[in-house]
Parts: structure tokens; C-alpha cells; sequence
């Protein structure tokens, strides 16, 4: 292994700080100091009831297994075994950016700024997307890495691509565009579908069979609960119910497929 540098014990002191600052955040956004939680901000544009694409309530529990497994990514990243490992080394300060920005799109949504929610998640998921593809062009991690580093990733980045789907959407039924000259089946599939095929795509190329479990895991999770939010919390849009859980189904059998197969064959 190569000799730990400096460098290497300020990636490590900044991804802790910096994983802490964002559950701190995060705490605050869900409105566990007072004020209002992030479905109620923005005058109510990110609520799992504001459009026909958001995932339904119970879908952002999600987040707590997303920010354990970052907290699991920063205490392994912190161990002095790992300091100097090439994996941290290529993917700590890309880490520590999306951090950074889902921190950021967090702050934005709860001061109103409902417009710069998207460049920030546009961002956050071009970041995430680039620790996905060192981490699929890097040699397997060894041990309890491989599974962490996979899997963290993974999960982040499959539910992120979901919630941009949301996020796009909410902006979109909240500005003072004129769509009524799409039809709302139309914009519903193709959304669903433009959104399928990219989770699909990183799904089956992926190479490492945690990170292509993750992203699988997360995408379906997010994409069956926007046909759960419209059977139960409205508004109601059989056209979404069933395109998402077609969308749903087929992230999920790229999943599967992933998974199985032997690693050997993906690197």
C-alpha cells in the first residue's frame, strides 16, 4: 500500500466533518428543530401529494438506510487502514461533495427557492454518477469495502435519479408554464420511461455486483412508491400507477439479471 500523506488524513478529517454538517442539515430539513419539514417548504411543491410523479409518503424513509450507509463509508474512510487505500483515495473528496450539495439542495428547498432545487440535484446526481463510474472502473474492493463502497453508492445514486424525476416534475406543475398542449399520459410515460432507461443502463453496467444492487434497489423502491403515493395520498392518475410499476418491474428484473451474474463476466 501506498505511504498515507497528508492529504490523505485531510480527505479523512473533511469527509467526517462533512458527513456530519449534512445529517445535521438534514436533521433541520426535516424540521427536527422547528419550522417546517421539506414536503412543506416551498409552498408544498415537494410534498409526496403535490404531482402525479411523487413518490408516496412512506418512500423517503429511504433516507435513513442512504445516510447510515454514508456513516458507515465515513468511519471506514476514517480507520487508518483504509488512508491511504486507492478506492478512498479516488472517491473521499467526490463523496464529500455530494454531501456538500445535498446539503445545499436541502437549504434552497426550505428557504423557497423551489427553481435552484434543480441545477443542485442536477449536480448532486453528475457527482454521484461520477463516484459510479470509478467505482465500476477500479479494481473490486477487498472485503467489507467491496460491499459498503458498493452499495452506498448505489443506493444514493438510484434514488437520486428518482427524486430528479420528482423534483423536475414539481418544478414544472409549479411555475407558470403552459403544458396543457401535452397530454398528461404522454408526459407521464415519457418521463417514467427516459427515467427507466437510465436506471436500467447504470443497472446493467454497473460491473460490481453491490453497486448494481444498490442502484436497482433504491430505483425500484422510489419508482413503486409513486404508484403507491397515487393509490393512497392522490392525486390520482391510473396512467402513473401503471407506468411506474411497469417501470418499476423492469429496474427490478435489470437487477436481478445484475446481480446474478457471475462478477467475472462485468469487469
Amino acid at each position: 500500500m501506498s505511504q498515507i500523506t497528508s492529504q490523505d488524513r485531510t480527505r479523512q478529517i473533511a469527509l467526517i466533518v462533512g458527513g456530519a454538517v449534512a445529517i445535521a442539515v438534514a436533521a433541520w430539513g426535516s424540521g427536527a428543530f422547528g419550522g417546517d419539514a421539506i414536503q412543506n417548504a416551498s409552498s408544498g411543491a415537494l410534498a409526496a401529494t403535490a404531482t402525479v410523479l411523487a413518490p408516496g409518503t412512506g418512500a423517503f424513509s429511504i433516507w435513513s438506510l442512504i445516510y447510515l450507509a454514508l456513516i458507515v463509508t465515513a468511519i471506514l474512510h476514517a480507520l487508518p487502514s483504509r488512508a491511504a487505500s486507492p478506492h478512498y483515495r479516488a472517491l473521499g473528496w467526490w463523496l464529500l461533495a455530494s454531501l456538500v450539495l445535498n446539503a445545499a439542495w436541502i437549504t434552497v428547498a426550505q428557504l423557497g427557492l423551489l427553481g435552484l432545487t434543480v441545477p443542485v440535484i442536477a449536480l448532486l446526481v453528475a457527482v454521484l454518477a461520477r463516484c459510479f463510474v470509478i467505482l465500476r472502473n477500479l479494481p473490486p474492493a477487498a472485503g467489507i469495502d467491496r460491499a459498503v463502497l458498493g452499495t452506498t453508492i448505489g443506493l444514493y445514486l438510484g434514488w437520486a435519479c428518482v427524486a430528479t424525476v420528482a423534483n423536475v416534475t414539481a418544478v414544472f406543475a409549479f411555475s407558470d408554464l403552459d403544458l396543457t398542449f401535452l397530454p398528461e399520459a404522454v408526459w407521464i410515460v415519457a418521463v417514467l420511461a427516459v427515467a427507466v432507461a437510465i436506471c436500467v443502463a447504470l443497472v446493467l453496467g454497473a460491473r460490481r455486483r453491490f453497486l448494481a444492487f444498490g442502484v436497482a434497489a433504491a430505483a425500484t423502491w422510489g419508482l413503486a412508491w409513486i404508484a403507491v403515493g397515487r393509490l393512497t395520498d392522490g392525486p390520482d392518475s391510473q396512467v402513473a400507477v401503471t407506468a411506474s410499476i411497469s417501470a418499476a418491474a423492469i429496474t427490478l428484473i435489470a437487477g436481478v439479471v445484475a446481480v446474478a451474474r457471475p462478477e467475472s463476466e462485468a469487469r
